[in-house]
């Protein structure tokens, strides 16, 4: 008999060892000629070394399929055991599973295009209105790429900029007065990364959240780099931010045209940034628009109502203009006639 240490890497032993261990049960029943303990990210197991080589075998493949759809149960343990492919459901334009193995897809035209983008190019811009799925899908193409180890790391970034509020003084320590503006990106992640991995990734640094100010002077290389609202940074901060991209790197940047939350003085970075590097080799750009909205249906009219609202307001400060030119030019041609009438009453008969 012989001991052997296996050790489980890439997934959350969590969900590996099923609720009150009930997985692990089962694999001693399976296996019940051997004596294994399971802790943390450790299985120790006692037993004959044919026996432990099959264990081993069938552990290295329940955690691959762990690992690809973060999913474990009787069912697909079983399935392995026998040597059976566990069943699949096969879905259109999956990009990975989530927690529970919730498939996370492309679901609108524009989405499956940021999808194309961000294989094709190193830096992809993402625009469009709120909930058309830009920051979720632009995560998860960044989760995908690290867990087929493409990429080391993943970067997420946000301006710290209220919406249109004075928040005053925030209580805590720096990440306490952060986390408010970063939580629609822990949001994403928690969604794709069971809560333990994705608790052991931020810890080791391998997924980063940070404000767009810590960016400066680091290089980010072998690293999926995404920067969130980025309508809100200036010009002098986006161009800081884009020259952060090292060797192996890929970089999406998200923002929305119509949600500038920065004072009337300043020019949002993302707007010149677009006018900039328009049809630079390696640079991708995808336009949202309303069909591409994901939430409730409400969240579509409203986007429609506000835009039509915009476009009225356009209307009449374009006519409002046009009015004032028309009444300016008459007021300068009575004040000609005037002088040159006065011009006339003045000359000598």
């Amino acid at each position: 008999m012989i001991e052997r240490i296996i050790i489980l890497e890439n997934i959350d032993p969590v969900i590996f060892y099923g609720v009150n261990n009930s997985n692990i049960q089962l694999l001693k029943s399976l296996f019940a000629k051997l004596r294994f303990v399971a802790r943390g990210h450790v299985i120790k197991v006692i037993g004959e070394p044919e026996l432990i080589d099959r264990f081993e075998e069938t552990v290295r493949k329940l955690e691959k399929y762990c690992e690809e759809f973060n999913l474990m149960n009787e069912e697909i343990i079983l399935d392995i055991v026998k040597g059976d492919e566990p069943k699949e459901v096969k879905q259109d334009n999956l990009i990975i599973h989530g927690v529970n193995g919730k498939p996370i897809v492309a679901r609108t035209a524009n989405q499956k295009k940021l999808v194309e983008a961000f294989k094709k190019n190193d830096l992809v811009f993402a625009l469009g209105p709120a909930g058309s799925g830009k920051t979720y899908v632009a995560i998860a193409l960044a989760v995908k790429a690290y867990k087929n180890k493409e990429v080391r790391k993943i970067i997420l970034s946000r301006p710290a900029v209220e919406a249109g509020e004075k928040l005053g003084f925030l209580p805590g320590e720096m990440k306490d007065k952060l986390d408010p503006y970063l939580q629609p990106l822990y949001d994403a992640l928690q969604d794709m990364i069971p809560a333990a991995k994705l608790k052991e990734l931020m810890e080791s640094n391998v997924i980063q959240i940070a404000p767009l100010a810590y960016m400066r002077g680091r290089t980010l290389s072998e690293a999926v780099i995404i920067l969130d609202e980025a309508q809100n940074t200036t010009t002098h901060q986006i161009k800081m931010f884009l020259t952060r991209l090292g060797l192996g790197g890929k970089m999406i940047i998200t923002g929305d045209m119509t949600q500038i939350d920065l004072p009337n003085s300043v020019t949002s970075g993302l707007v010149q940034a677009r006018k900039i590097l328009d049809g630079v080799a390696g640079i991708g750009t995808i336009e949202f628009d309303k069909k591409d909205i994901v939430r409730h249906k409400l969240v579509q009219r409203i986007v429609e109502a506000y835009d039509k609202h915009d476009d009225e307001v356009r209307k009449a400060r374009k006519e409002a203009f046009a009015a004032n030119n028309e009444s300016e030019k008459n007021l300068a041609s009575e004040s000609d006639d005037k002088a040159k009438k006065a011009r006339k009453t003045k000359s000598p008969e």
